[in-house]
């Protein structure tokens, strides 16, 4: 039997973590019990810098079962770099980790679908939602429209699959080779190689508690994800500064044969070309900075995350 570390990320939990605890405790007691994993598996919460009492919570459920264990970051670092501490903690201590939400909205009990690809050979099992029809109309559009831009803008990410996932400690060592600090793990899991598997399943309401991913939090969640795999957005500037640039030739050689034979151009009709002109350029420097913005970071090599204290028995 191998052994399996849950990784759960929390962040302002205290309402979720007492009910959803509960869950995820019998469901790693059932599959203990039927012999699916060892008994030195784990449910390890790792606590992001958490404004609530959630380390509290963590702190009571170590002292109540000995399959729950705890790690506290010394500030709130982000859901990837939280997730991230967490498969690094677990990777010496297990053969496989799956990553989940505190608010368990991914079903559970697909977790016994996802232990046995793991035994069919898979090292990456990717968890995706089967249907969005319990999602908003807005949602399920925006959803779909961010999947298409990811895909068109060459980014290698698997379809309705967020990050509720099995990884072998292979591939657990697979990722941490990868050394950047902005973190898009959907798209970095798909990099790493490997057998890979899918197993679908349906997606809940929340147990308690608020989402922590609005609507803007979303969309640069999005971008970051998009400028931190793909250079298509700045090839995508040079083009349109080609054509507007063509563009802006025949426009200007328009207005003067117009302004010989015709009429003289209005102001207005100066003034919104050059707006228009404008606010391309800031779009496009916006981008740039972006991609500076990142390689600034990058630079500077800063830890993705501190870990401030421990609970565990090992």
């Amino acid at each position: 039997m191998d052994t399996l570390y849950l990784v759960v990320p929390c962040y302002n939990e205290e309402e979720a973590l007492p009910q959803s605890s509960k869950q995820m405790l019998e469901k790693l007691e059932a599959l203990i019990s039927k012999g699916a994993v060892s008994p030195e598996s784990r449910i390890l919460l790792v606590n992001d810098g958490s404004k609530d009492k959630t380390w509290e919570v963590i702190s009571s459920l170590f002292q109540s079962s000995e399959l729950f264990e705890g790690l506290k970051l010394s500030r709130n670092r982000g859901h990837q770099n939280a997730l991230l501490a967490g498969l690094t903690y677990a990777k010496d201590r297990c053969d496989m980790a799956i990553s989940l939400d505190a608010d368990l909205q991914d079903d559970i009990n697909a977790i016994d679908q996802f232990v046995e690809k793991y035994y069919e050979g898979c090292d990456i099992v990717y968890g995706v939602r089967s249907s969005r029809a319990t999602d908003t109309a807005f949602k399920r559009n925006s959803a779909g429209a961010f999947y298409k831009l990811m895909t068109a803008f060459g980014v290698d990410i698997v379809e309705n699959h967020a990050d509720y996932r099995l990884m072998s400690r292979r591939a657990i060592e697979g990722l941490l080779s990868f050394g950047e600090v902005n973190l898009f793990l959907r798209g970095i899991a798909p990099q790493i190689g490997y057998k890979s598997g899918i197993v679908y399943y349906e997606r809940f309401e929340r147990v308690a508690g608020e989402s922590k991913y609005p609507l803007k939090k979303m969309l640069a969640f999005a971008f970051d994800g998009i400028t931190s795999f793909s250079v298509k957005p700045i090839k995508l500037i040079t083009t349109l500064g080609v054509l507007f640039s063509a563009l802006s030739g025949i426009t200007l050689i328009t207005l003067l044969i117009l302004s010989i034979f015709y009429f003289i151009p209005s102001l207005a009709t100066i003034a919104s070309l050059i707006f228009l002109a404008l606010g391309i350029q800031l779009a496009a420097i916006g981008i740039v900075g972006e991609y500076i913005g990142k390689i600034y970071l990058e630079v500077k090599r800063r830890p993705r995350f501190i870990i401030e204290e421990y609970l565990s028995r090992k």
